[in-house]
């Protein structure tokens, strides 16, 4: 009976690691082997204190870079857990595009270490997942930031709001378009349903992606709208 549920868990939980087919030992969670996840590159200081793009050389100083001093961010700050490159980028677009949900715990342990490290969880009253329209969800079938904000949930014991911020226009993909284009797709594409449920609160909004800040920028533009007086960008990866 035992062989028989380990055959079916191998069926949804491969035991060979998904990057370089190594096989998995007994001890070792998930999908990918010590070795392949050693080769996430985390964000790690210096970087910059509003948009969190990373910065070689030596900085000892908290900084701005000049994309961020040339645009208007709603939020106070992003936090991101790694590059959106190498392994990091695979294990999202693995996750989004095949629906090989197994990546979440892996998306979530960074997100988890990074969020534990950069954020004063006492200070939040809620996180607020990135929403998908209806459409998108729909032919998804989930929300990968959902997925997050719930393993967030577990490890921080933090309220998660994915009821009130919802997606009112079903924008065209981000990913061929500029940093313009991005921030104009995304006018007018969120809306409360609940002003009040937001009203004075300190939030973080989440998303598995930070590449031009567009998408948590327009959320946050909303939630301050609705009276909420901090925002912090989280996400899994940095684009670079």
């Amino acid at each position: 009976m035992l062989e028989k549920i380990r055959t079916a868990l191998d069926l949804i939980y491969p035991r060979n690691c998904q990057f370089c087919t190594e096989p998995l030992c007994d001890l070792e969670p998930g999908v990918i082997c010590a070795s392949c996840l050693a080769l996430a590159k985390r964000i790690e200081s210096p970087f910059c204190q509003r948009c969190s793009l990373p910065f070689a050389g030596q900085i000892n100083a908290p900084f701005e870079c000049g994309y961020c001093q040339d645009i208007q961010f709603h939020f106070s700050r992003a936090v991101a857990a790694g590059r959106a490159e190498g392994v990091v980028r695979d294990c999202i677009h693995r996750l989004k595009y095949n629906r090989e949900l197994y990546y979440a715990p892996v998306l979530a342990n960074w997100l988890i270490e990074a969020a534990r490290e950069n954020i004063d969880w006492r200070e939040i009253d809620a996180v607020v997942p990135v929403p998908l329209h209806p459409r998108k969800k729909r032919e998804r079938e989930f929300n990968q930031a959902e997925l997050l904000a719930a393993a967030l949930h577990k490890a921080f014991g933090v309220v998660v709001d994915q009821n009130n911020l919802r997606r009112v226009k079903d924008t065209i993909s981000q990913t061929a378009l500029s940093a313009e284009e991005r921030r104009r797709n995304l006018q007018q594409a969120f809306a409360v349903r609940r002003a009040d449920a937001f009203k004075g609160k300190r939030l973080v909004i989440l998303d598995d992606v930070f590449t031009t800040g567009a998408t948590m920028n327009a959320c946050a533009k909303v939630l301050c709208e609705a009276g909420a007086v901090n925002v912090t960008a989280l996400a899994v990866a940095r684009g670079v």
